[in-house]
């Protein structure tokens, strides 16, 4: 797998990742982790996060093709 492939992946998981983040704020998801209801803050924090990694590794993907 060559860098511009890795970087679209990594990119296109972080997307999904921050997508289903969004979904659960949107529709009021609680999950549920042992017992432990996690707050909704953790998941604004975790699109933020997620969402900064899709938006680099989209755009590290799109710039590596002008390196080879």
């Amino acid at each position: 797998m060559n860098q511009k492939t890795f970087a679209r992946t990594a990119g296109a998981i972080f997307a999904l990742i921050s997508f289903l983040h969004f979904l659960r704020l949107v529709l009021g998801w609680q999950p549920i982790v042992n017992g432990l209801i996690i707050p909704a803050w953790v998941s604004w924090v975790a699109l933020a996060v997620s969402g900064y990694l899709a938006y680099r590794g989209l755009n590290l993907g799109k710039e590596s093709h002008k390196d080879n």
